[in-house]
């Protein structure tokens, strides 16, 4: 058990003696140990087993079968959450499924051997037949060049990213963003709305708002432009294809497990959080307002760049 979590659990334990609410001592408990406080849910559940008489710290002992089975459990859970979304941080898992934090960092690392890459949670080492279909995908395209060499000039790329929290008094206000660019700049970007998840229904209404950005900012390729996004799961449901194929929009496919050949997370992204990183923001309008001047300010031969890139890391893929 982390040390951490032991000091936590004593002072819970001596607040509730003083007879502070739950609220009030998790407000304390954040206050005090910051990034490394207990979750709102662990907290709660400590204040009330102190409450009805509970005196002991210490974890209390499990038997061996039902520790392999809730362990079963969580590791599904963790699974399926960092499928959904692969840029959760360890805190977040932790917060958002009430596992301690120590407990999901073993999950991914012993259980699902998983690693940390371009703010997404990757396998170590690919198998053989995904570093084949990686392969593949990047040869494909190389293929598709050397008959088209305009083509990369028509493709549009896009994705969603957390460009930073914004830190309040009580909480931390997250904002998403989703953008889209091609090799001339911005070309589509929009924040969620609080509370707003990118599931099925919301991604197709993003892209029926970017095909109309497309046909306004892009008149010149607004029949022919192919877009680019990678296997999120939300991103490759049926829905969504058949909202493509009913507007004659191709997609240009993305190796799998392979941030490393998509520009927003190896060009855009990276360029964003770079800028915003280490500033203190008092609200989530003032994210977006930073993150919009980011995008004022970077200019076209770096959009062009990134695309020139692309297609050399592509390049490197099939030569290694």
């Amino acid at each position: 058990m982390e040390r951490r979590n032991i000091e936590q659990r004593y002072a819970i334990k001596f607040c509730v003696k003083l007879g502070e609410s739950a609220k009030e001592i998790f407000d304390k408990i954040v206050k005090v140990f910051g990034d490394e406080a207990m979750s709102r849910a662990q907290v709660f559940r400590w204040h009330k087993e102190f409450k009805n008489g509970r005196e002991g710290v210490e974890d209390e002992p499990r038997s061996g079968r039902a520790v392999e089975v809730r362990a079963y459990n969580n590791v599904q859970r963790v699974r399926a959450l960092v499928r959904q979304d692969r840029r959760l941080t360890i805190r977040m898992l932790s917060d958002e499924l009430n596992i301690n934090r120590e407990t999901v960092r073993k999950i991914l690392i012993e259980d699902l051997s998983m690693k940390k890459l371009c703010a997404k949670m990757v396998p170590k080492n690919l198998p053989e037949e995904q570093k084949h279909v990686r392969m593949t995908v990047a040869q494909d395209c190389l293929e598709q060049l050397e008959n088209d060499p305009k083509l990369l000039e028509r493709v549009v790329t896009g994705d969603e990213t957390r460009p930073k929290k914004a830190r309040m008094s009580k909480s931390k206000v997250k904002t998403m963003m989703i953008c889209f660019f091609d090799s001339n700049g911005l070309v589509h970007k929009e924040f969620l709305s609080p509370g707003q998840t990118v599931n099925q229904q919301f991604y197709i209404e993003v892209l029926e708002r970017l095909r109309k950005r497309i046909i306004r900012v892009r008149p010149e390729i607004a029949n022919t432009w192919i877009l680019h996004h990678d296997n999120a799961p939300c991103h490759r449901t049926f829905s969504v294809t058949q909202f493509l194929t009913s507007k004659n929009i191709t997609v240009l496919p993305q190796p799998p497990y392979s941030p490393d050949m998509s520009p927003c997370d190896f060009f855009l992204f990276p360029r964003i959080k770079q800028v915003v990183k280490g500033t203190h923001f008092d609200s989530v309008k003032d994210i977006q307002t930073s993150v919009t001047r980011v995008f004022q300010e970077l200019p076209v031969n770096d959009f062009q760049k990134s695309y020139e890139n692309w297609k050399k890391r592509r390049t490197q893929c099939v030569a290694a």
